[in-house]
């Protein structure tokens, strides 16, 4: 699943959310928010991965730095989240890393290790009906019902499609915002 790190944190002290739903004032600058709708109220801006002007933005450059993209000379990026998850960095995650994919095609390093030897017998085949049987020797017949020696591995041929599968969680699509002004927030 493609995922992008980013850090979460619980407020233990706070302003409580006002009738409103809050403003820009009321929230750490640089703070991300999930919406239900399809816009980001001014003060805002949706985490598209957007690169904004330094000039203009300088007290929020200082705190994502060209973390998501951006020169750093005159641009940095936004957190993009489009197409992605949140992961809590951590655990071998840095800030702003990306990862994962939509879909994936396995390749042969990450299948189970197993064989499709194909199966004869050296006794005489028995039927003529290939459906659960082996072949067996030389007779009217070209199968036997047991298996007691393994064929050349070039006997049978590849199967499968080397098709990708989705690589995706259930999920609902909802918008994610963040503050492009507000309280600037302490380290302590």
């Amino acid at each position: 699943m493609p995922y992008l790190a980013v850090s979460f944190i619980i407020s233990l002290y706070g302003i409580y959310p006002s009738q409103s739903g809050g403003n820009a004032s009321e929230s750490f600058m640089a703070e991300i928010r999930l919406v239900a709708f399809n816009f980001a109220p001014g003060g805002w801006a949706l985490c598209d991965g957007q690169q904004m002007a330094i000039n203009q933005n300088q007290a929020l450059f200082s705190l994502l730095g060209t973390t998501y993209g951006g020169n750093g000379q005159t641009t940095f990026g936004l957190p993009d989240f489009r197409g992605r998850a949140p992961v809590h960095v951590g655990r071998g995650h840095i800030l702003g890393e990306r990862g994962g994919e939509e879909s994936h095609t396995l390749t042969i390093n990450e299948m189970p290790s197993h064989s499709h030897a194909p199966m004869g017998s050296t006794n005489k085949a028995d039927t003529s009906t290939p459906d659960k049987n082996v072949f067996g020797t030389t007779a009217a017949s070209s199968y036997h019902t047991t298996a007691d020696t393994v064929l050349n591995s070039q006997a049978v041929t590849m199967v499968g499609g080397s098709q990708p599968h989705f690589n995706m969680q259930p999920s609902t699509t909802l918008n994610f915002i963040t503050a492009l002004q507000g309280i600037f927030p302490s380290p302590n």
